[in-house]
């Protein structure tokens, strides 16, 4: 009776083995030992003819920039990533390409029993391959044993940022690739025919991407790792968009300016209405000149919109001086004008006698009120006030010089930032 199931038990097994013996090759699951030799070994770089360096070609698609950190000095991006490379050691059979195809695409599972080259990002804080219920990966394999790996990633790049030009400022970001291991005798990287492109959806609120992007390949010696290597670069141009300025700082700015003028059309005799006017507009610009600052990082240098505020509250606060010393010359004018009534008054009525009758009297002279000439006879006659004089020359000297600042800061601030970067 043992022998009999023994017998049984082994029948049965046998049958098993040639059934699974008789699936095809898809079935048994032996695609990736077929394309994979059994010498195969990932960690070790593919062999190329005589010895020449191994060209990895590399792409990429800026899908969206969704921040622009000046604070943190960085920017936030998610693209598309190519490189393709040849491995000679594959064997692939005619069986894994469909009909008419010259490729297949493998899960990305698949990448990981091949050699990969480890490209970085030099300058990248973060860099993760997008996910949602898996990753955004593939591999894809040609019939002439070329390997291709595409991703979608998202990174966060440093950017050592200039504002000297604010608010026409011009950021220029490099994003450098490089390999980690393998020098430039080993591996030698290219820009695919695509090079580096940029979504036409993309919209940036407060800058403008200038196309096309700056492509470098370079050669690097890099002390950290004692060697040449083969680098990418490309240069992203980051245009800050002055509209918004505009409207925020320099025409609000402006009229505050010109609001400062009209004091020179008020009487002396208004002073509330006059100080109040010049005093409010000084606030005005020094409160938006403290809100602006909390734009962007603090810096050790001068930035243009320093320099035009400045010379705002300069000439808010020159109107505001001008104001205080014609207020001072009208007081000693009037003291003055009292003490010439007063020696006229007292001249006037002190008796002739015979000791005085052969003096002569004397003319006023403006210089007895002090070193300044505080009024004057013209031409015609009529009495010219010195205060007077300064308030209507005022008029034409404060806008005459407002407009000459104007001529100079524009066209040097466009032109410097335009030539040097």
């Amino acid at each position: 009776m043992i022998v009999s199931l023994i017998l049984i038990f082994l029948f049965s097994v046998t049958c098993i083995k040639n059934a699974f013996g008789m699936l095809p090759k898809s079935k048994q699951h032996q695609k990736p030992k077929t394309i994979l030799p059994d010498y195969y070994v990932k960690e070790v770089r593919p062999p190329t003819f005589k010895g020449k360096p191994l060209e990895i070609d590399f792409s990429m698609t800026v899908v969206d920039i969704n921040s622009i950190n000046v604070e943190d000095m960085d920017f936030r991006m998610d693209m598309f990533l190519k490189q393709q490379w040849q491995d000679s050691r594959l064997r692939i059979p005619e069986e894994v390409f469909e009909y008419g195809d010259e490729y297949v695409t493998l899960p990305s599972q698949f990448f990981e029993n091949l050699w990969q080259p480890d490209l970085y990002f030099l300058n990248s804080k973060v860099v993760e391959i997008a996910t949602l219920t898996h990753k955004f990966s593939s591999v894809t394999l040609y019939r002439n044993k070329t390997v291709r790996y595409s991703a979608r990633m998202h990174a966060i790049v440093a950017c050592q940022m200039e504002f000297q030009y604010y608010p026409m400022d011009i950021q220029i970001c490099p994003l450098s690739i490089e390999s980690f291991s393998y020098d430039n005798s080993k591996m030698r990287l290219k820009w695919a025919d695509a090079g580096v492109t940029v979504s036409p959806e993309l919209k940036l609120l407060q800058y403008h991407i200038r196309q096309p992007l700056q492509l470098a390949e370079k050669d690097i010696y890099t002390n950290e790792k004692s060697g040449n290597f083969s680098r990418l670069v490309v240069y992203f141009r980051f245009e800050r968009q002055i509209g918004h300025h505009l409207i925020q700082t320099f025409a609000p700015s402006t009229l505050v300016v010109v609001l400062s003028w009209f004091s020179f059309w008020l009487s002396l005799d208004a002073v509330p209405g006059r100080v109040t006017l010049l005093v409010t507009c000084l606030l005005t610009l020094v409160t938006m000149f403290t809100g602006l600052r909390t734009d962007i990082p603090p810096v050790a240098y001068v930035k243009a919109l320093d320099l035009w505020m400045a010379f705002c509250i300069v000439f808010v606060f020159s109107a505001l001086s001008e104001f205080v010393i014609v207020k001072v010359l009208d007081e000693r004018y009037k003291a003055c004008k009292k003490q010439e009534q007063a020696q006229i008054l007292e001249t006037t009525l002190t008796p002739w006698c015979s000791a005085n009758a052969k003096i002569k009297k004397k003319p006023m002279r403006t210089s007895n009120c002090g070193l300044i000439k505080l009024y004057w006879k013209n031409k015609l006659g009529h009495e010219t006030i010195l205060w007077c004089e300064i308030d209507r020359y005022s008029r034409i000297i404060f806008p005459t010089l407002f407009l000459i600042f104007m001529l100079f800061y524009w066209p040097l601030l466009i032109f410097k930032s335009t030539i040097i970067f």
